[in-house]
């Protein structure tokens, strides 16, 4: 079984902020889009909030890259649907991942303070996905994905363009369990998970990266980065944690 940490939504080069944190919840900002894509944010209801993100660059308007999308077909049943394609795809297709891996989103965001400023920026986990079908788009799109007007159903991004499919939701809480970076920064400085050791997570191989005190310096830049956890409990156990804590109500 394999965990992906996964970097979506707003930073300072996809966007130009941090997505933010409102009355406690973490709301993921999708980046800009460029043709492929009838979503604006507007029409997510985002569009104020993209205003004020990008310090108004962006707004209701402008299209957004809807991915990943979470539906909720009623409140016992939530699916995800993530595209991925080109050389992220690849390092994914390198690293094994496939059905019944776990998709961990996470991204950058920012809580906003009483008198109107913002705290500080960090890293923190919004979503999940169980991945339970990989739909590949070189032959064409489902026309379910077409209907629902997924960017990566609506152009093909890539030869290797792929759908992957699975239950999954976002986070209605913004609690510590889920933030990655630590207290006291900056963003790049996770606390990470005790099971997580050097040589076991893609793009970080450098051992500078692993520092005291379950500490990691994640990368700058990338989007996937691969546990491959096996049949061991201990990321299982906090996998469940995790995704129970993205669940609660």
């Amino acid at each position: 079984m394999r965990i992906i940490f996964s970097r979506k939504g707003f930073d300072s080069a996809a966007g130009g902020g941090a997505s933010p944190i409102v009355d406690g919840r973490p709301v993921s900002l999708p980046i800009p889009a460029g043709t492929a894509s009838t979503t604006t944010y507007g029409a997510l209801g985002l569009g104020d909030h993209a205003a004020k993100a990008s310090r108004g660059k962006l707004g209701a308007g402008d299209l957004c890259h809807h991915d990943p999308m979470f539906l909720e077909h009623d409140p016992a049943i939530a699916e995800c649907l993530f595209g991925q394609c080109g050389a992220a795809q690849t390092h994914l297709e390198r690293q094994g991942v496939g059905i019944g891996d776990v998709f961990v989103f996470f991204g950058l965001f920012r809580e906003g303070m009483p008198d109107g400023s913002w705290g500080q920026p960090h890293h923190r986990i919004f979503g999940y996905l169980e991945v339970e079908q990989i739909v590949p788009l070189a032959e064409g799109a489902p026309d379910d994905l077409v209907q629902l007007g997924h960017p990566h159903a609506l152009a093909m991004h890539h030869k290797n363009d792929v759908v992957y499919r699975g239950p999954g939701r976002t986070a209605r809480h913004a609690s510590d369990l889920l933030r990655l970076t630590v207290p006291e920064g900056p963003p790049s400085i996770w606390h990470r998970p005790k099971w997580l050791k050097h040589g076991g997570l893609s793009y970080h191989d450098k051992p500078v990266r692993w520092q005291q005190r379950g500490r990691l310096q994640s990368v700058a830049r990338g989007q996937e980065f691969v546990a491959d956890i096996g049949r061991r409990q201990a990321p299982r156990d906090w996998l469940s944690g995790i995704i129970a804590e993205i669940n609660r109500s």
